[in-house]
C-alpha cells in the first residue's frame, strides 16, 4: 500500500484535494506498474509557518512524502515524482523550486492493509 502524503500551504478546496488525490492516484498507476486500489493519498493543509524550504521563491510550499515499496527502479520513481510535481503546479500555483518530493522504500511485509500484506514488488500487483 503506497502511502502518499501531501502538505502544503497552498490551501486547496475540499473538492480539489479529492479531484487533485484522483489525479496523483492515476499517476502513480501509469508510473509505477500498479493498480489503484490500495494507493492511499493524504493531503494537509498546512500554516505557512509549519513547512519552511532554504531555496523558497515567493509562494505557497508543498512537499510529497511518498512511501512506497522497495525494489522500483530510479526511472519509474522519477517519472511519478515530476507527474506529482506537475499536478502541485498547476492545480494548487506553487512555483516549481517550491516543490519537493522524497520517497521512503519498505519491504512489502511491511505495507498492509486489513485484508492483505504485501510481498515483493511485482508479485501481486503493487
Amino acid at each position: 500500500m503506497p502511502h502518499l502524503q501531501f502538505d502544503t500551504t497552498a490551501d486547496p478546496t475540499a473538492a480539489g484535494k479529492e479531484s487533485f488525490a484522483a489525479a496523483v492516484t492515476d499517476h502513480y498507476t501509469d508510473h509505477m506498474e500498479t493498480t489503484a486500489g490500495h494507493v492511499a493519498v493524504t493531503v494537509r493543509d498546512r500554516d505557512p509557518a509549519d513547512l519552511h524550504l532554504g531555496r523558497a521563491v515567493d509562494g505557497p510550499l508543498a512537499f510529497l512524502d511518498a512511501d512506497v515499496r522497495e525494489g522500483r527502479p530510479f526511472e519509474l520513481k522519477r517519472a511519478f515524482a515530476l507527474a506529482a510535481m506537475e499536478e502541485v503546479v498547476e492545480r494548487w500555483g506553487v512555483p516549481e523550486p517550491n516543490v519537493k518530493v522524497t520517497f521512503t522504500e519498505h519491504a512489502g511485509e511491511e505495507m498492509m492493509g486489513y485484508d492483505r500484506v504485501g510481498g515483493s514488488w511485482g508479485d501481486d500487483g503493487e
